[in-house]
C-alpha cells in the first residue's frame, strides 16, 4: 500500500507582481499611486513617467515629460496630485496630475539649493515644502505662495528627511552619521537636539507619529530604533543586512518594520517585541573573565610574565574579553542581532532556544536596491534597482 505523501508547508515570501523595464538610466525615486493600478517616476535619464497598468498586465507610460537636468529624488501627495520634483540643479519642479493621471501640468519652480536636491517632502497640513541639498542646507516653503520661509546649515549634505506634523519638528539625517532633530516655525527653527549611533552615514529615516519611533538606516548595514516619545534615549539597535541600509518603511497597522539594502536584501522586522538595548561596550586592560592582560598592557605581562592578548567584547554583556573567552557564537535576536556574534561563554550558557527565536524574515529582491516604496492600502512593495528595473511585490503574505 502507497505511503500517503503530505506537502510541505510553502515558506512565507513577497509575491513578484510586476517588473517596469523601459529605462534609460537609474530610477531615483518612484511611488506606487494609492486607489490606482499606477507607478510614477522619476529618473536620471531627466524624465517624469506615470505608468498605468493595461489590460494586458503590462504597465506602460500615460505621461513621458522631459526635464532640462536628471531628477533627483520627488515627494507625491495622492490628495492634491501634486508632484514635486527635486534637481540636479538645486532646483524644485511642481507639477499637477490630472484625475485620470493621462496629462501633467507645470505649477511652480523652487530656486531651493545651490547643489543637487538630495530630499524633498510635501507637509499637506502645514502647506510647507520641505527640502535638502548637497549645498548642506536644509529648507522649506510656503507651497501656497512659494516664497522660502526659511533655512538651516546642517553639518553634512543631507541623505534622510522625515516631518512629525503634531509637533512640526524635522528629523534630518546626515552623511556624518548624525539626526538632527529641528523645531519648525512659519519662518524660523530652532535645534532641538542631536543624537549620533552609527558609524556610517545615515541613508534612511523612517518616523512612526502613533509610536512616537524614529527608524534611521545607515551604510554601517545597521539600523537603530530611536525612541523620541519616551523621552529616556533609548536606541535599539536591528542587524539584519549585509550592506548599505537603502529604504525603510513602517506597517503600523501590524507593526513591523520593512527595510532593504543595497544586495537586494528585504527584511521584515517584527517589532511588536520588547526589545532590549545593546550595552556600552566596557574599556579594560585585561579579560574580564580570566584576568589575562590584553596587548597594550605591558606593565602586567611583564609582571606576570605572560603574553597580551587581543581585546574582543561580548555582544550581551558588553564585558571586555580575550579570544578563548569568547569563543562561542549566537543569535540575539531582541538585541537586533539577527546574525551570529561574538558573546563571552558565560553568556552564551544563559542563550535559550527561546531567547534564538528569530524576530525577521530574510527575502531576496534579486536586484540592487536603490530606493523602495510601501504602499499600506494595498500592501504592495516597489523596489527601484541598479539594474534600471522597477519591481512591484505583494507583500500581504509576510507584512500581515
Amino acid at each position: 500500500m502507497a505511503a500517503e505523501i503530505q506537502p510541505q508547508p510553502q515558506a512565507r515570501k513577497p509575491c513578484l507582481l510586476s517588473k517596469i523595464e523601459a529605462f534609460q538610466e537609474v530610477v531615483s525615486s518612484a511611488v506606487i499611486i494609492p486607489r490606482e493600478d499606477g507607478v510614477i517616476s522619476v529618473s536620471e535619464d531627466r524624465a517624469i513617467r506615470v505608468w498605468l497598468k493595461r489590460d494586458s498586465g503590462q504597465y506602460w507610460p500615460s505621461v513621458y515629460h522631459t526635464l532640462s537636468s536628471s531628477c533627483s529624488c520627488m515627494s507625491f501627495n495622492p490628495e492634491t496630485r501634486r508632484l514635486s520634483v527635486g534637481m540636479d540643479t538645486g532646483s524644485i519642479c511642481e507639477f499637477i496630475l490630472s484625475e485620470d493621471y493621462n496629462k501633467i501640468t507645470p505649477a511652480r519652480t523652487y530656486q531651493a539649493h545651490q547643489g543637487r536636491v538630495t530630499v524633498v517632502l510635501f507637509v499637506l497640513e502645514m502647506e510647507w515644502l520641505l527640502s535638502t541639498g548637497q549645498d548642506k542646507n536644509f529648507t522649506w516653503h510656503c507651497s501656497e505662495s512659494g516664497q522660502q520661509l526659511g533655512t538651516y546649515r546642517t553639518a553634512a549634505w543631507v541623505s534622510g528627511l522625515q516631518f512629525d506634523v503634531e509637533t512640526r519638528h524635522a528629523f534630518v539625517g546626515d552623511q556624518s552619521g548624525q539626526v538632527t532633530i529641528l523645531k519648525l516655525e512659519q519662518d524660523s527653527c530652532s535645534l532641538v537636539t542631536t543624537f549620533k549611533g552609527h558609524t556610517g552615514n545615515v541613508t534612511a529615516l523612517c518616523w512612526d507619529p502613533a509610536q512616537r519611533v524614529l527608524f534611521s538606516g545607515s551604510s554601517d548595514h545597521s539600523i537603530i530604533m530611536w525612541d523620541i516619545g519616551g523621552r529616556k534615549g533609548t536606541a535599539i539597535e536591528l542587524q539584519g543586512h549585509n550592506d548599505k541600509v537603502q529604504g525603510l518603511c513602517y506597517a503600523s497597522h501590524t507593526r513591523q518594520l520593512i527595510s532593504c539594502s543595497s544586495d537586494g536584501g528585504i527584511v521584515i522586522w517584527n517589532m511588536d517585541v520588547t526589545r532590549q538595548e545593546t550595552p556600552e561596550w566596557l574599556d579594560s586592560d585585561s579579560c574580564q573573565k580570566c584576568e589575562q592582560p590584553f596587548f597594550w598592557n605591558f606593565k602586567q605581562m611583564w609582571d606576570s610574565k605572560k603574553i597580551g592578548l587581543r581585546q574582543h567584547h561580548c555582544r550581551k554583556c558588553g564585558q571586555a574579553v580575550c579570544g578563548k573567552c569568547s569563543s562561542k557564537r549566537s543569535t540575539i535576536p531582541l538585541m537586533g542581532f539577527e546574525f551570529e556574534v561574538r558573546v563571552c561563554d558565560s553568556c552564551h550558557e544563559s542563550i535559550t532556544d527561546e531567547d534564538r527565536a528569530p524576530t525577521a524574515t530574510f527575502h531576496d529582491s534579486k536586484h540592487s536596491i536603490v530606493y523602495m516604496h510601501y504602499e499600506p492600502t494595498t500592501g504592495n512593495l516597489l523596489t527601484s534597482g541598479s539594474d534600471k528595473v522597477i519591481k512591484l511585490w505583494d507583500m500581504n503574505p509576510v507584512v500581515s
